[in-house]
């Protein structure tokens, strides 16, 4: 995360992403700026880059940043995506009782710290339990990712906070700033091809990644405010576009019961008709059971007459047969007198085809004529959708309609296979003559 940054390189309002490409450790290692998702421009440098800031260096306006990127023993500044300047550091010997401490750390237990770089003897320090991964200063505290799947918070004094213990280790940590919102947050990278988002010890969000994650940085990024910038070990680029409609809801990790069982429900006074009906139901529980369970089972008792009836009629649009299973539904079209009736027969079986099919229609002859009220059906194939068409010309002009039965008939058998009803519409065209 320390070879990422967002800035405006041009001045001109939209954010650029500049990213310290390390290639392969030994060759391709460049300096790439992105616009979108494409590359806008791109510098070899000599050696792997360690750090990448950006930062203004001029006092007139347009005030445009230039970017700082620490290589080997040089810093290269670029302004306007060119070299601009270079600064040797100077070399220091090494102090032979340091190195010698060094040398020595492989056989030495160690333990791990935190300190204050601002002045020869560190102010505060604070010991870890495991190595430290990252560390983040979110306003007056600072949060340590660790190696043994932990996250801690601590003040600036060294006093620690809380714990939060992760799924997976921590391969990166970037704080989340939205000065619009008020809002902050700790993102963190983790092993398991996940970033999780932390307030406090508090889980706000979980991103799902393809990749682990190698680092992070949020920011304006083009014209957008809330941008998560993502790199990813096998070299892939994910950008996330926060929602102006996102609400952060903290999501305790702590074991225990929601918090909205806390939350006290607002109950209405009870009234004098509910008194009299508890004291009712109280005193007539029994009887008011036992009617209730007689009704329910004369309900159930009716509704499986019906259905054994229309089974037994097939009086249904789905045969129950094993031999022929059939659908079939039916559409009416036209304002009358002349209507078109499509009936659309499907054979719902796995590979057997259905033969020797014939339809038949019921209906009242004062108010209807069909000119093929009698016709045979080819041979169904299953899965496929067979359309039937025929024409029903309504012979009232007092603007009434009646049923048109349907049945699906099996030659040598006198039961049909299914039947529909058809409620017809009421003629329009008569009507208005």
């Amino acid at each position: 995360s320390s070879c990422i940054a967002l800035s405006d390189l041009h001045g001109d309002g939209e954010n650029k992403l500049v990213v310290g490409d390390l290639g392969t450790g030994v060759c391709n290692v460049k300096l790439k700026v992105y616009r979108g998702t494409g590359v806008l421009s791109e510098s070899t440098l000599l050696d792997l880059p360690t750090g990448l800031v950006s930062f203004l260096m001029d006092l007139h306006e347009p005030r445009t940043p230039a970017i700082a990127v620490a290589s080997g023993p040089f810093i290269y500044v670029y302004k306007n995506l060119r070299p601009y300047f270079k600064f040797t550091l100077p070399s220091l010997e090494v102090n032979p009782l340091e190195q010698d401490v060094w040398s020595q750390a492989k056989e030495v237990s160690s333990l791990c710290h935190v300190s204050s770089l601002d002045s020869p003897k560190p102010k505060y320090c604070i010991e870890l339990s495991s190595h430290p991964v990252g560390l983040v200063r979110m306003g007056k505290n600072v949060v340590v990712g660790c190696t043994h799947e932990t996250l801690h918070g601590y003040t600036q004094k060294g006093k620690k906070l809380w714990t939060a213990y992760l799924p997976a280790p921590v391969t990166t940590m970037a704080l989340m700033d939205l000065p619009t919102r008020g809002f902050q947050a700790v993102l963190v990278g983790l092993a398991n091809c996940e970033v999780h988002m932390y307030r406090d010890k508090n889980l706000i969000s979980t991103i799902k990644t393809p990749d682990v994650v190698t680092s992070i940085c949020f920011g304006r990024y083009g014209r957008e405010d809330g941008t998560l910038i993502m790199t990813t070990k096998g070299g892939g680029l994910i950008v996330k576009i926060l929602k102006r409609t996102a609400v952060f809801d903290d999501r305790d990790s702590a074991p225990g019961p929601p918090i909205a069982q806390s939350i006290r429900l607002n109950v209405p006074k009870k009234t004098k008709l509910y008194v009299d009906q508890t004291l009712r139901e109280r005193e007539n529980a029994v009887a008011m059971h036992r009617a209730f369970q007689m009704d329910l089972s004369r309900l159930r008792l009716a509704a499986a007459r019906a259905y054994v009836k229309a089974l037994e009629s097939s009086l249904t649009p789905m045969s129950a047969s094993l031999t022929e299973p059939l659908k079939m539904n039916a559409v009416v079209q036209g304002l009358g007198p002349s209507f078109k009736l499509t009936l659309n027969i499907q054979n719902t079986a796995s590979c057997r085809p259905v033969m020797n099919l014939a339809i038949s229609f019921l209906y009242d002859e004062n108010l209807y004529s069909m000119r093929t009220a009698f016709f045979k059906i080819p041979l169904l194939v299953p899965g496929l959708n067979y359309p039937i068409d025929t024409f029903v010309e309504c012979l009232s002009d007092k603007g009434i309609s009646d049923i048109i039965k349907v049945f699906v008939l099996r030659e040598g058998k006198s039961a049909p296979l299914l039947t529909a009803h058809i409620n017809m519409p009421v003629s329009e065209g008569l009507a208005l003559n």
